[in-house]
Parts: structure tokens; C-alpha cells; sequence
């Protein structure tokens, strides 16, 4: 079963918004066996609309529309649809009722323009929209199924969770699709794929199909097999993604949708310890990584963003002398900020960063990408130095993840 996602909005297409509508919306298709086979952006013309939908009907079974559903005069969508399956528009009380709800909830009356919301085609089924006003509206013609929905993000996912999927998968027999995915840091993609060669080609075998999904710092490794058997299909994931524990445990921090932080602070929890943070090159990310967590002031004490000498010394302890010797990107001077973080927020463990993240300030012997990160624990302190690459954004956000990395792999090792 193949569905293409059309995204109606200039919005889009002249950058002012991410699409992350379509994202979402593959990843729940795919779930429930429905393969997304094109995604669409079109402006807001009525012309580009109907070619859109002309194509896509000639490829897929599934149409999903989004955007183009507000009350404004550039939301076309909806008059679009009407002209395109050749009806016309009707009062739909029950809609009106629920604008009604929604702007007494506010205290406000409904004005004329959103009452038109009311308006949905003749031969449409009104779809509900919980989260606001504009309904989805479900066609059928030619054995294809046409879906739209609103644009915004947190309208269109609970429509597409509490209507669309569920009559999707009530109208259509679906193949079981199961998936697991492997977190890794710090080592890259083609590495990977050497170390791991000959187990990828013995998924072949059990018709498992693995993608690698890179990022900053890390890859994601998404395995992938579909068929009517779902008990023996996720026994064969399993049992492979055990062998794959085997090969690289170094490797791999977590699954499906683990973070970093989360398992950090896991971890602190369980063991009823504290953690502190000294950032330079970070900035401050590695502390807004912690503290998203939830419940994270159990464990995290505070951190310092120490980035001239000045501030090394006087918050962190760091010797003048030390800073002189062996400049601020260094292995000592990460050891003493970890330690003077340590010391300073009276915790168990402390991070701490020092590097270039560009684009300027490399010299011979520490180029752009060059950062050290230390680990102080109650057992001493571990410092490691990395060479990231030229981006300085890049930079940053490796640097904060492989720190907190870091700090996991001691938080396992020590007891």
C-alpha cells in the first residue's frame, strides 16, 4: 500500500517553515505497513494543487493532504477540493458546534470568518479536529483514498492518531512492519559499516533490511522487517540485533528513541549521584542537554561557562601557570576545570570541555575541531582529546554529545 504526502503552503517552499509534518507523518505509515512512496510541497495555487493531486493519484492508492485550511482568503485548499471532485459546499452543524466550544473556552465569540469553517465539501467525510478548527475531510474516487488535513502540526498528528490511521487500517489488510533501532556514538558510518560488514550481508538471509541514518556525533542504525508473521518477525530482529550487541557493545548507547541525557541522568539516579559541568567550546550546550530532562535537579548541581583565562582561573581553579604552558585546549587544563567544578559544586562527577570550534583560531598542532573533554569521577579523572572537523555548529553539538558519552561509559564502570 503506497500513499504520497502532498504539503500545500508557500510557507514551505521559500523556507520560513520546516516541513516536519511529512517526517512524522512516514514514520507513523510506516508503523502500521503503509509505505510512503513521494512527498510533495506545492505554493498555495489552485493550478499547481490539482497537477499535484492528478500525479499523485496516477502513483498511489493514499493521498495525504496538509495545509491550506485556514480561515484566510490565501487558504485554498479547501475550494480547491471542492472544484477538483466536482461538489460544493455544506453547512456541517456539528463542526459549527465545535468552534463554538473552542472560542467559549477563550471567552470569545465566533466571528464570520471562522464560522466558514462550518463549510466542508458535500461529498466529503467531515473528519473531527480535536485541537482546532478547520475538520480533515476524507474523499474517495476511483478506488484512491484523499485525506486533508490541517497544517498545523499538533491538529494534524492528533487527527492522524485518533481518525485517519485507525479508518486506514480498518479499510486496508496492512503487512506487519517491525523496526529497532540502534544508537551509536563515536565512531562514523563508513567505520561502522566495515566492522559490521559480514553481519550486514547475513541479514539478507532473514530478509532484514538495515539503513544507516547518520548525524552530528552519532548513527542510527534502523533494522527493518515486513510480512504477515508478526511474532517471527520480531524473534528474527531480535535475534540479530543480539548478534549485533555482541559485535560493537562499545559502540552502541541506547535504542529507539534513548537520548544521551536521559540515560545519563538514569544513570546518576540510580546510583544517588551528582553531577556538575566546566564548558568552554560547548557553550552551555552540554548543561541545556541535562537539564531537559526531566527531574534533572536531582542530580545536576550547576555548571560554569568559563571562556576567557580570566574566568578558568578565578571560577574553576584553573593555574595561571597551566594555561600558559600548555594553552586553554589541553589536556591539563580539562583536568583542572573538571576538578575545580568538582570541587566547587561538591558533586560526584563533573564534565568538562575546552576546544576550537572554529571557524578561526586553529594553530599548528591544534586545529579547527580539536577539543579535549574530561570526566572527573570519585576513582580520578579521565581526559580524552578529539578531532571533530571544520563546522563550528557541528563541532559544538558533537562536543556535547560525546561528552555526555563519556561520562556514561564511567557512570557503568564505576560501582
Amino acid at each position: 500500500m503506497l500513499v504520497e504526502i502532498i504539503t500545500i503552503g508557500d510557507e514551505i517552499l521559500i523556507g520560513q517553515i520546516v516541513d516536519t509534518n511529512s517526517a512524522w507523518m512516514g514514520e507513523q505509515l510506516n508503523l502500521v505497513g503503509i509505505k510512503v512512496h513521494q512527498i510533495t510541497s506545492v505554493s498555495d495555487n489552485a493550478e499547481h494543487i490539482v497537477k499535484a493531486l492528478d500525479e499523485a493519484k496516477s502513483r498511489v492508492d493514499i493521498i495525504l493532504i496538509t495545509g491550506g485550511l485556514g480561515p484566510t482568503k490565501d487558504d485554498i485548499t479547501k475550494h480547491t477540493l471542492v472544484t477538483y471532485f466536482n461538489t460544493s459546499l455544506r453547512f456541517d452543524e456539528e463542526v459549527h458546534q465545535h468552534v463554538k466550544a473552542l472560542f467559549a473556552r477563550f471567552g470569545r465569540e465566533v466571528t464570520g470568518v471562522n464560522l466558514k469553517q462550518a463549510e466542508v465539501p458535500e461529498n466529503c467525510t467531515v473528519i473531527h479536529n480535536a485541537n482546532g478548527t478547520a475538520p480533515g475531510m476524507w474523499f474517495e474516487q476511483n478506488e484512491k483514498v484523499f485525506v486533508s488535513m490541517p497544517g498545523v502540526p499538533y491538529e494534524m498528528k492528533k487527527m492522524m492518531g485518533a481518525e485517519i490511521l485507525p479508518r486506514l487500517k480498518k479499510k486496508y489488510s496492512l503487512p506487519t512492519i517491525v523496526h529497532r533501532t540502534i544508537l551509536t556514538q563515536g565512531v562514523g558510518e563508513s567505520f561502522l559499516s566495515e566492522i559490521i560488514a559480514e553481519w550486514e550481508t547475513s541479514l539478507e538471509a532473514e530478509k532484514i533490511k538495515l539503513a544507516y541514518l547518520p548525524s552530528p556525533g552519532m548513527v542510527r542504525l534502523r533494522l527493518s522487517a515486513s510480512g504477515n508473521d508478526e511474532i517471527a518477525l520480531r524473534k528474527s530482529v531480535e535475534d540479530k540485533l543480539e548478534e549485533l550487541n555482541k559485535l560493537i557493545p562499545q559502540h552502541i548507547y541506547g535504542y529507539e528513541k534513548d537520548t544521551l541525557e536521559q540515560i545519563v541522568g538514569s544513570l546518576l539516579k540510580e546510583k544517588m549521584q551528582t553531577l556538575s559541568l566546566a564548558e568552554s567550546c560547548s557553550g552551555g550546550l552540554i548543561a541545556h542537554l541535562v537539564t531537559s530532562v526531566p527531574g534533572s535537579s536531582a542530580y545536576f548541581m550547576g555548571g560554569v561557562v568559563s571562556y576567557s583565562y580570566e574566568s578558568k582561573t578565578k571560577m574553576l581553579g584553573v593555574t595561571t601557570e597551566t594555561l600558559e604552558k600548555f594553552g586553554a585546549v589541553s589536556e591539563e587544563v580539562v583536568t583542572q576545570m573538571a576538578l575545580g567544578a568538582k570541587k566547587e559544586f561538591k558533586t560526584d562527577w563533573a564534565v568538562s570541555a575546552s576546544g576550537i570550534a572554529g571557524p578561526d583560531g586553529g594553530m599548528e598542532g591544534k586545529p579547527v575541531g580539536t577539543v579535549w573533554i574530561a570526566v572527573a569521577g570519585p576513582n580520578g579523572v579521565k581526559a580524552k582529546k578529539f578531532q571533530f572537523g571544520g563546522d563550528r555548529e557541528r563541532n559544538i553539538a558533537v562536543t556535547a554529545i560525546t561528552a555526555l558519552n563519556m561520562l556514561r561509559k564511567q557512570l557503568l564502570a564505576v560501582e
